[in-house]
């Protein structure tokens, strides 16, 4: 199998369409709806999902086609010799689905093209997401009874232990140590964020935490965002910590 190259090329035979499950399912590339236009026959396992809904709504159809892996794949791999087709990934991926195509097609002695089209990305911090989601799943019913019973206060102590082995993997220079604890680092900070998520009187979420913090880098540097003059880091720092005593002061 192949992948489709060429921005505005619109493939014959089977395209498999994969995208992320990170981003809006209606963000598909060009391509993308290129080929779903063209498509005869546009097929997923679950029309249900969000991507072949989202597809679906912009009026082309999507068929379910049910069935286990092999006999999915051969259905594919014989109509794509007929007519172009368009299989969208699921959001699992459809596993094995890859693998039973190219077992029908190598069987074959003219086989269609098939071809994998990317039809979304991943953005930078999409990783973030999944630790939000996981964090969800842990804290809400039916998820982990320990992880359901914390609190910030019973959860202070873990925090100043994590920045402390993330400090010690700095000072090992040991990398792949420092992404592990820094992740334990970031699991606190989403556990938290769960925990003010369900406050109910003041409640807070991890986008309340990253607004908070945009708004202050951004503040914190105007001679970036704005037209204050800073070229060395002594010049940053002295005006960080002048901005900074600024706040403090009018929080009083």
């Amino acid at each position: 199998m192949t992948s489709a190259t060429g921005p505005g090329s619109i493939p014959d035979g089977l395209t498999l369409l994969l995208t992320t499950p990170r981003v809006a399912p209606g963000l598909l590339a060009r391509d993308a709806w290129l080929a779903l236009g063209a498509a005869r026959l546009v097929l997923a396992a679950d029309p249900g999902e969000p991507v072949p809904e989202a597809i679906a709504s912009s009026g082309i159809e999507v068929q379910a086609e049910p069935g286990d892996v092999a006999s999915v794949a051969r259905r594919l791999v014989t109509t794509a010799q007929q007519e172009p087709v368009v299989w969208v990934f699921g959001s699992d991926g459809d596993p094995g689905l890859t693998d039973a195509i190219a077992a029908e097609v190598s069987r074959l002695e003219a086989p269609p093209t098939v071809e994998v089209l990317t039809g979304s990305w991943d953005v930078p911090g999409a990783g973030l997401l999944d630790v939000v989601a996981v964090m969800d799943r842990l804290r809400s019913p039916g998820g982990c009874p320990w992880d359901a019973q914390q609190t910030h206060a019973s959860l202070a102590a873990y925090l100043t232990e994590e920045a402390a082995e993330a400090v010690e993997a700095i000072e090992s220079g040991d990398r792949d140590h420092l992404v592990e604890e820094l992740g334990d680092v970031l699991l606190q900070v989403a556990f938290h964020a769960r925990v003010g998520q369900e406050d109910p009187q003041d409640p807070f979420d991890i986008d309340d935490i990253a607004a908070t913090l945009v708004a202050k880098l951004v503040r914190r540097h105007p001679h970036v965002f704005a037209d204050a003059e800073a070229s060395t880091p002594e010049e940053v720092e002295a005006q960080w910590a002048a901005i900074k005593a600024a706040e403090k002061a009018a929080r009083r």
